[in-house]
């Protein structure tokens, strides 16, 4: 029972992900993506630090703790979230989600450099894989048929008006947070940390957006948009990153970051039963490719060393 619990929990964050990227994506039009990223992170954040010291937990980030948690903050807090805003902008919430979920690849990658966690050539491949599933779903199709087809040369604007690169950029934000989390939280509470990072990193959001000359910050929603916006911000934020930042901190990087492969399959079904998002033959070619590539990272050592794997090799995993 205990370790069903504990399989749920680490599901969780991935589900909630999946369902509030189909609940932001109609707001940001109407209320812009740096509004409607403030507006995930701050609430988010508050209900963190007001939850804390009833899990009986510290508030107090450690002083040896303060150097990697601002630079955690601008990138997985700041960054990420502008990023992804500015993606769910210009793609749908199913395609922004596989995109974004291709950040267990880069995880592995940066767990493999930073903690020597192995990469067998099972999970290799799994990432080459990966990498062609990306291009194909976050690739522009002017310049895939560029450099397949010769086609007319793509200018780098042309490239970056497409949601699908900021998408990817959010991606790599969230690679480096799931790796930084670690050293922000070597003498502080994980979950204190994850609260203080989406309260602070939410203030240049809301500056930005400011400064853009929109001066309002309550738009004119209904209570149903309202609704959305409040999932996306205590159930897709405050409790989804509460739970990934907490099992980030604890267990193995690679396997647990690969579960990340169950979002994009939550953001298609309701993005396509909600909001009526398709996917063209190409993208759908790169959705298999990159879950293909998850399972691949997740399972190499099953495949690669099946006989090896017993209880004690396998402790600390989670895929």
């Amino acid at each position: 029972m205990f370790l069903i619990r504990r399989w749920l929990l680490m599901i969780l964050p991935f589900v909630l992900w999946g369902t509030a990227m189909a609940a932001m994506a109609p707001l940001v039009s109407s209320g812009g993506p740096f509004l409607v990223a403030f507006l995930r992170l701050l609430p988010a954040g508050v209900a963190l630090l007001v939850a804390v010291p009833f899990l009986g937990r510290s508030l107090v980030i450690a002083k040896a703790d303060w150097g990697s948690f601002l630079i955690f903050t601008a990138i997985d807090a700041s960054l990420f979230q502008i990023f992804l805003a500015r993606g769910l902008a210009e793609t749908g919430a199913g395609l922004g989600s596989v995109l974004i979920d291709s950040q267990p690849l880069l995880v592995a990658l940066l767990a493999r450099s930073l903690f020597g966690e192995a990469i067998n050539p099972i999970g290799w491949m799994g990432l080459m894989i990966g990498l062609v599933g990306i291009v194909c779903l976050g690739a522009p199709p002017e310049l895939i048929s560029h450099w397949l087809l010769m086609g007319q040369p793509v200018g780098l604007e042309t490239i970056w008006r497409h949601g699908e690169l900021w998408m990817f950029a959010a991606a790599i934000s969230m690679a480096l947070g799931t790796v930084l989390i670690r050293y922000a939280c070597k003498a502080s509470d994980p979950v204190a940390v994850t609260g203080w990072h989406m309260t602070l990193g939410s203030l240049p959001l809301i500056a930005w957006h400011l400064f853009d000359g929109s001066w309002s910050v309550f738009p004119n929603w209904s209570l149903f948009d309202w609704g959305l916006m409040a999932y996306a911000s205590l159930f897709g934020s405050a409790l989804a990153y509460g739970l990934f930042f907490w099992f980030a901190s604890r267990v193995e990087l690679t396997s647990f970051s690969s579960l990340a492969f169950l979002t994009p399959v939550f953001a298609l079904a309701s993005g396509g039963l909600w909001l009526g998002e398709r996917l063209d033959l190409l993208q759908w070619v790169g959705v298999a490719l990159v879950l293909s590539s998850v399972v691949l990272v997740s399972q190499r050592r099953r495949i690669w060393e099946p006989k090896e794997i017993g209880p004690e090799s396998t402790a600390g995993e989670v895929g």
